[in-house]
């Protein structure tokens, strides 16, 4: 290696650290503002050298990416809690230049958490999903707040409340003027988020219809469209990880647990990935222990145990298990753009 740099970065400004291996130099800069622009022209005294670079999977990473690969860098993404937690735990100065230069040292001796970076296409495909999701949430919390409205009023429980029928019986209600207010507002903000992420949830189908990896998800039975869309974007190359334990972990669906001596405490999901993916595992669970699944069987076993919420979280964790070996199996084909 030539020059090795670490890169802490921040909205307004990116701290730079970088040793140059051949001669023992060590350099300084911080790029302000940290836009494209100013990363570009910093990057430049850099052209034609070799250098591997790392920074944190922080908001605006990207773009910093896509400009030290402009310089034929090897940027290496480095995972934001694991890298803090190889500080270790002894009191010391935390400084922009202390962090970057811990990202160099790690990156130097080849302790770098490093997090995988998909292809462009890829990252498009994880933002729709994303952004797909942050809908359907909001949709979700307005229609809580309806219910709450109306608990709070003394109405009954409506399951089901944005159907014609429903709606119907919503309007015919005699509220007061606040609370019908709050009903209008939030009505009003399902039928807007409806109207954007309709378009979205086509766009994401029809994707499914055609993507490689998509369609061999689907043969297992749950997995729907929009979950197998889902699980591919979060999920990724699934050959990054060593077994499908590890995917599992990945996707925030392990126990956590506390041991000490003979005490051993299970508790509870780590929660610790990405929330799509979560959701799109516990959506094709629920479709997979409908009678006549192949699954229903291991469902009936872990629910007598377990009860039924976490034994859909059993199935999920074996669906995604399903998912690891058929993306491993299809190789580079499995992300192949549609």
């Amino acid at each position: 290696m030539a020059i090795v740099m670490g890169l802490d970065q921040h909205r307004v400004q990116i701290t730079a650290e970088w040793l140059d291996t051949e001669t023992g130099e060590i350099g300084r800069a911080r790029v302000s503002p940290a836009h494209r622009e100013d990363v570009r022209r910093f990057l430049q005294r850099f052209a034609g050298q070799r250098l591997e670079a790392a920074l944190e999977a922080t908001t605006g990473w990207r773009f910093v990416a896509e400009e030290l690969r402009a310089v034929d860098a090897e940027v290496h993404l480095a995972e934001p809690a694991e890298t803090a937690a190889r500080r270790g735990n002894k009191k010391r100065a935390k400084t922009d230049r202390a962090d970057a230069r811990h990202l160099r040292e790690l990156l130097m001796i080849g302790r770098l958490p490093e997090s995988w970076i998909p292809p462009d296409h890829l990252l498009d495909l994880r933002a729709k999903v994303r952004l797909r999701h942050t809908l359907v949430d909001q949709r979700g919390e307005w229609q809580q707040r309806i219910q709450s409205v109306l608990y709070h009023h003394g109405f009954p429980q409506r399951h089901g409340l944005l159907t014609g029928e429903n709606r119907a019986w919503l309007e015919a209600l005699e509220l007061p003027s606040g609370a019908r207010e709050q009903v209008t507002v939030a009505l009003t903000m399902i039928d807007a988020l409806d109207a954007q992420s309709a378009p979205i949830t086509r766009e994401l189908r029809l994707y499914a219809r055609r993507q490689l990896g998509c369609k061999a998800l689907m043969k297992h039975y749950g997995i729907g469209e929009l979950t197998a869309v889902t699980i591919l974007a979060e999920l990724g190359d699934t050959r990054r990880f060593s077994s499908s334990r590890h995917a599992v972990r990945y996707a925030g669906l392990d126990i956590t647990v506390h041991q000490s001596d003979q005490r051993r405490a299970p508790g509870h999901l780590s929660r610790q990935g990405p929330p799509a993916l979560r959701w799109a595992l516990f959506e094709a669970a629920q479709a997979a222990r409908r009678p006549g699944s192949p699954d229903r069987g291991y469902y009936d076993q872990a629910a007598d145990r377990l009860g039924g919420n976490r034994a859909c979280l059993a199935l999920a964790r074996k669906l995604l298990k399903k998912s690891f070996h058929t993306l491993r199996e299809l190789g580079d084909d499995a992300l192949l753009p549609a």
